[in-house]
């Protein structure tokens, strides 16, 4: 066992984001699956991040909540030699910050609310409209951003990519990417097969049957008969 620790779930988009980075940065990290429905374990998880969010990382009983802050922290206290996500030069490191906020509050959080819709029992469901416009926004926006572009921040694989991939592999399954989002959709595909996100995705294809929103998956993620 190491000296660290991630409190996660497999199906949680903001834990995938850390698990990429995870896998990126060549950091070794006990994973202890969270069972928030235990109360016992609830009770204890709460006592370590009263706001109950995941993930949670604990380093040698230290805290560290916020994936991005997790991330952060990770590469400067625990990353294999030569491993970044975040770039030293100043100016580069701040437009990776803001494509890291751009995907977490303009593609993570409507994609959440989307998800938060089907939980609700079915008479009180809406749609998620409002949601689902902002996704459809979110993703003419990041497009036009994306041209002559392989990566979304610099020409290396970074922290903002941490956030797009978990963020835009939930978010297709309420709205999908159309004809005209050329850019995203190669993009999308650039992420799929990174290794590190094709890691997370494969360790979480146990979890997608329980998925609320699992009927937009690509059936190359999820076959509806292994349920």
């Amino acid at each position: 066992m190491t000296a660290l620790t991630l409190h996660y779930h497999p199906l949680s988009s903001y834990c995938h984001k850390v698990l990429i980075a995870v896998d990126v940065l060549g950091i070794a990290i006990d994973k202890r699956l969270l069972d928030l429905a235990d109360p016992a374990e609830r009770a204890a998880y709460l006592a370590l991040i009263p706001t109950g969010k995941m993930p949670l990382l604990v380093d040698q009983g230290r805290p560290v909540p916020e994936t991005s802050i997790i991330i952060e922290y990770l590469q400067r206290h625990h990353a294999s030699s030569g491993r970044t996500l975040i770039p030293h030069d100043p100016d580069a490191a701040l437009d990776v910050r803001l494509w890291d906020r751009i995907f977490d509050l303009y593609v993570m959080t409507p994609m959440q609310e989307c998800t938060a819709d089907l939980l609700r029992p079915e008479g009180d469901r809406d749609g998620a409209k409002r949601a689902r416009e902002g996704l459809s926004s979110a993703y003419a926006f990041i497009d036009r951003h994306l041209e002559g572009r392989t990566w979304v921040s610099g020409d290396a694989f970074s922290l903002a990519d941490c956030a797009a991939a978990p963020a835009l592999f939930y978010a297709v399954t309420y709205v999908p990417l159309r004809p005209q989002h050329v850019r995203l959709a190669a993009y999308f595909e650039r992420l799929m097969e990174h290794p590190s996100v094709a890691l997370t995705i494969d360790q979480a294809r146990p979890y997608f049957k329980f998925y609320p929103g699992r009927e937009g998956l690509s059936r190359r993620f999820f076959d509806p008969m292994d349920r």
